[in-house]
């Protein structure tokens, strides 16, 4: 249990750091499957400018002064707040617990979300969490600054490892996604960025509802967490275990499943836990770009 890629080490997260630092190659942005958009729009209240519509603008920012006078729709765009808030979320149920090669899906999960929060720190953001689990959740309140980071980062290490401990006495009782994410709307603030790292299994038969009720006052944006496994066709395939013996797996989902269809029309990242960290971090630069203006020192 505590191997590299199982255990989820608070120093290699804090180290994860350095990929934004020193993140200025990215994934290409089609190589991305329904990934993000490039630029990340700004929450702040103060109006910086009134243009014409074009496909893509949210309505809701509708000026209906300058329609109205020209007969043409016209929207505003807003200036970009620096303290904007990154919500956290880390999926640690049961079915994340598992990985054929670097890592669990759990830990790639932590891994993204310390990426992305360090980003966010680094432009002048604060980050909160929530990390849900069968006998969690474990929630930390939304700070700034590298003590804000860290404290996410203590977190989600000390909650895992009561995870792994669950699993080890065979107390793994899985709840469905939907009802786990109810806090959210309590814990994020209007305005907030709110990031999900889940393989969304067992995604329950309200999740899509839940995500539409947060995207009306929030932004959610998903990172779905895979493992190179999943490439492979449905079937049954042969898996050694640490003790040399061999089982017999079964894979119900082919390559051509690409989105549970309670996912459909929210932005999604796509990770593999297999993959290198160097990897995940040109991803997940793509999926975040840096925003316009931002000092990175």
């Amino acid at each position: 249990m505590q191997a590299p890629g199982v255990w989820l080490d608070a120093r290699s997260l804090i180290a994860l750091r350095t990929h934004v630092l020193n993140g200025a190659e990215t994934e290409a942005q089609a190589a991305l499957p329904g990934g993000f958009v490039t630029r990340r729009r700004g929450q702040g209240q103060e109006v910086a400018d009134v243009r014409q519509y074009v496909t893509g603008d949210d309505i809701r920012h509708l000026d209906r002064g300058s329609t109205a006078r020209t007969g043409v729709l016209h929207v505003r765009s807003f200036q970009e707040e620096r303290d904007q808030v990154t919500f956290l979320v880390a999926d640690f149920r049961p079915s994340m617990l598992w990985g054929t090669r670097r890592a669990f899906r759990s830990v790639a999960a932590a891994e993204a979300l310390s990426m992305i929060g360090w980003r966010a720190i680094e432009e002048g953001g604060r980050v909160g969490l929530l990390v849900i689990g069968p006998k969690l959740p474990v929630v930390t309140s939304i700070r700034g600054r590298a003590r804000g980071m860290l404290a996410v980062i203590g977190a989600m290490a000390r909650a895992h490892a009561t995870v792994l401990e669950e699993a080890q006495s065979g107390r793994v009782d899985d709840i469905d996604l939907d009802g786990a994410l109810a806090r959210v709307t309590r814990l994020a603030p209007a305005g907030a960025e709110v990031v999900i790292a889940s393989g969304f299994d067992r995604p329950g038969g309200d999740l899509s509802d839940r995500l539409g009720q947060l995207a009306r006052r929030r932004h959610p944006r998903l990172v779905m967490v895979g493992d190179g496994i999943e490439a492979l066709p449905p079937g049954s395939y042969p898996i050694r275990l640490a003790d040399g013996s061999h089982r017999l797996g079964r894979i119900e989902h082919g390559p051509e499943d690409t989105r549970p269809e309670p996912l459909a029309g929210f932005p999604m990242l796509r990770v593999d836990a297999a993959a290198p960290l160097a990897q995940m971090a040109r991803v997940i630069n793509g999926g975040f770009p840096r925003r316009e203006g931002v000092s990175h020192g």
